[in-house]
């Protein structure tokens, strides 16, 4: 019988490539947004302003061109879920290791996926739910506000939240929602022929349409549960590609058979092995001007 060694397990790449994959069905955030490469440490997002072209007629001289640069902090955040097993977890045969492998990503990988839109929406510990001060500017700060009301048909608050982004120079092409706040677009039908209104749009992380938006269902849009204060908050419109993030560390997989890990007893006394498991993201969000929030006051 051959047995998982103590030390890091690698995850072989056949497994990586498509767990980084994952990231994005348990994570609004990196459904609506594209990833960008990035190496470990803090950084800078750059966006520049170029304004618009110069008319020169016949014979004329060209004027000079200004750049305006801007730039916004990326720091990185480091996540981990550190899970026990009894160490018989640990005994199989070499053939089966992969196995074991898929397993524990499977368990590990919707909750470092959640937390990236944890971090992004309300800078938060999802462990928890406080404030994590170093998050510093994340999209439920924006002043950008719309207070939802119940007697209006969502799409009011939707369309006021568009209006908003779109008086601040940015086209709101996305929308991050809560599930229950989703649910009732999801039921709208016409009072005449009972089709749905958007027969297009699913509740789930997955894209889909929704009035003309990239539309994504989360529950850690409002983090119900989850966060310490509760927010309220119904969802989010805007340009996701305003919000740049990467995975900045490589995931890596540790089996660890002695000490006290995380807090819950010696594991040799308990016959027990622990498997972590980290991911390190890097984010900054270019402007929050470029966002809106949706949220229930009541």
């Amino acid at each position: 019988m051959a047995t998982l060694t103590t030390g890091s397990l690698t995850i072989p790449k056949q497994k990586l490539d498509p767990w980084l994959g994952k990231i994005k069905y348990g994570s609004a955030v990196a459904t609506l947004s594209t990833p960008i490469p990035m190496t470990f440490g803090e950084g800078e997002s750059w966006t520049f302003d170029i304004g618009e072209a110069e008319y020169v007629p016949e014979g004329g001289n060209k004027g000079g061109s200004t750049v305006v640069p801007t730039s916004k902090p990326m720091k990185p955040f480091k996540f981990h879920k550190t899970l026990r097993f009894t160490e018989e977890v640990l005994w199989a045969d070499e053939d089966r290791q992969l196995e074991v492998v898929d397993q524990i990503l499977d368990l590990v990988q919707p909750a470092l996926s959640r937390a990236l839109d944890f971090g992004v929406f309300h800078e938060i510990n999802p462990t928890g739910g406080a404030v994590v001060a170093a998050m510093n500017g994340g999209l439920t700060d924006t002043i950008n506000l719309v207070e939802y009301v119940a007697a209006d048909k969502p799409y009011v608050s939707l369309d006021a939240a568009d209006a908003l982004v779109l008086a601040d120079g940015f086209i709101p092409r996305d929308v991050a929602l809560d599930p229950i706040f989703a649910s009732k677009f999801a039921g709208l039908r016409n009072a005449t022929t009972e089709q749905k209104v958007y027969p297009d749009f699913r509740l789930g992380t997955e894209v889909s349409d929704l009035d003309g938006h990239r539309s994504s269902v989360s529950s850690t849009v409002r983090g119900s549960g989850v966060l310490a204060v509760d927010t309220k908050v119904l969802g989010f419109v805007g340009n996701f590609d305003a919000i740049r993030w990467g995975v900045q560390k490589q995931i890596g997989l540790e089996v660890i058979k002695y000490g006290d890990p995380d807090g819950g007893g010696d594991l040799k006394r308990n016959n027990q092995v622990a498997f972590r498991a980290e991911v390190v993201y890097g984010w900054g969000i270019a402007d929050l001007n470029a966002f809106a929030k949706i949220h229930d006051l009541v």
